[in-house]
């Protein structure tokens, strides 16, 4: 597709990991640019972001005041690129979990599309490098999405991804309250809801080798409770949509 496209890339105490993964995004797509959100990383991620976007006039910086959630940050970065015009828009870890090398797949795919997911989970996907405890859980997530909001989709719960700006424009991003995994999950059932075109490519997602996973507890508690809930929100519409219709099929 035509138009400039914005990586964004958000960090909290990736001071290992920032600067490589900034270098395998410019070796692999030179035109595109990126976005560094930033959450106050005590580490000295946004010093070291700050001096790489001083010498790439590519890499941008969003210094946020401090630990808001991934995504508050990933909301802050669509505004960002709203703002500034882009025509697209990609979600990519930090950790270099997600390739670089595989975006043209993406970009490729957004061409017809509004909402590309990299996915895990469809034929030519793989994980490697996971415990299998992590793999239960990423599995487990993705199936109790489908079954309770029944969205179409294998992996409503990665985070390689890619938008065109006029789908960010319909997901009303300031009603977005959500994070970790249910961030994921929000955006693409937002997107079905619109009727946005929503389709998969497959990807290798490589498991981080250096720094530490921002997985805890409360983030699998989050989207469980949030999950639960929008799935509750469909089946009441369904119940209020049927009894209009005056029970009939």
């Amino acid at each position: 597709m035509s138009g400039r496209t914005l990586v964004v890339i958000p960090t909290y105490n990736e001071a290992q990991t920032v600067e490589p993964i900034v270098a395998r995004v410019r070796r692999a797509e030179p035109d595109v640019e990126i976005l560094i959100v930033d959450d106050a990383s005590p580490d000295g991620t946004g010093q070291i972001a700050d001096r790489i976007a001083a010498e790439d006039s590519a890499v941008h910086v969003l210094h946020r005041p401090g630990k808001v959630g991934l995504g508050a940050a990933y909301v802050a970065g669509f505004t960002w690129a709203l703002d500034r015009s882009f025509a697209a828009v990609i979600e990519m870890d930090a950790d270099g979990s997600h390739q670089p090398e595989e975006l043209h797949l993406l970009l490729g795919a957004l061409g017809s599309a509004d909402l590309v997911l990299g996915s895990r989970y469809v034929p030519g996907g793989r994980v490697e490098n996971w415990p299998r405890h992590r793999k239960l859980l990423s599995a487990g997530g993705n199936h109790f999405t489908r079954a309770v909001l029944g969205v179409p989709v294998r992996d409503a719960t990665g985070g390689y991804r890619a938008f065109r700006s006029t789908a960010l424009k319909d997901l009303d991003l300031e009603s977005v309250h959500s994070q970790g995994y249910c961030f994921q999950v929000d955006l693409v059932r937002r997107a079905l809801g619109a009727g946005l075109r929503v389709v998969e490519v497959p990807i290798t997602f490589v498991d981080r080798v250096e720094g530490t996973s921002k997985m805890t507890g409360g983030i699998v508690a989050e989207a469980l409770w949030r999950v639960t809930g929008w799935g509750f929100a469909r089946r009441l519409d369904q119940v209020r949509s049927w009894r209009r219709g005056g029970g009939r099929r």
